[in-house]
Formats: C-alpha cells, structure tokens, sequence
C-alpha cells in the first residue's frame, strides 16, 4: 500500500515563502510521476505542478516562476517551494503519484492547509 503524507503546511503573510514535503512510501519511487494539486473552498481541485521520473517539470499559469517542484529519489521525497505567495494561492496543497503522464492518479496524500493572509 503507497502512502503520501505532506507536510510544511501553515499561515504566511502576503509575499512570503513555504516550503512544503510529501514523503513517499513503496518501493521504486523513481519511475513515478509526482504532483501537487490544490484545492481551495468553492472550488474545483487544480493541478499546481508535476515533476516526472525524468525530471521534466510543468506548472500551472497563475505559479509559474514563484512556486518550484522538486524531487529527492533517494529519499522517496517530493517537494513544493512556494515563494512570493498571495492570498489567492490559500488552499489545501495534496501531493500525488501517477505511473506516467497519460495516466489518471492513482495515490493522493491527505492534505496540507497553506493560508496566506496578512
């Protein structure tokens, strides 16, 4: 059974940075695809960035140059920087996994709550 637990969630004011985590369970993490999706109140669950096994990067619009994903295989770790963060960005971050980019998700973490607010 895969399990992601995110991480590094919190409150931040406007402008400010976060860090947050995404520990990976299972074996041969390296060959997923990983994610971050959000999802904020009233709304639909949005993709925020995707890292391949590659380590291809893809962003959505409204992050692209503030927010970063990363990975480490050999600690089975997926990361998401979050810098010059805005209200708007306030949402419950969930990591994923895919087997490739055609696919769907199969694995989704729990969530973490990241609020900006001043």
């Amino acid at each position: 059974q895969v399990q992601l637990v995110e991480s590094g969630g919190g409150l931040v004011q406007p402008g400010g940075s976060l860090r947050l985590s995404c520990a990976a369970s299972g074996n041969i993490f390296s060959i997923y695809v990983m994610g971050w999706y959000r999802q904020a109140p009233g709304k639909q669950r949005e993709m925020v960035a995707t890292i391949t096994n590659t380590g291809y990067t893809m962003y959505a619009s409204s992050v692209k140059g503030r927010f970063t994903i990363s990975r480490d295989n050999a600690k089975n770790m997926v990361y998401l920087q979050m810098n010059s963060l805005k209200p708007e960005d306030t949402a419950v971050y969930y990591c994923n996994r895919r087997q490739n980019l055609q696919e769907v998700v199969d694995y989704w973490g729990q969530g973490t709550q990241v609020t900006v607010s001043s």
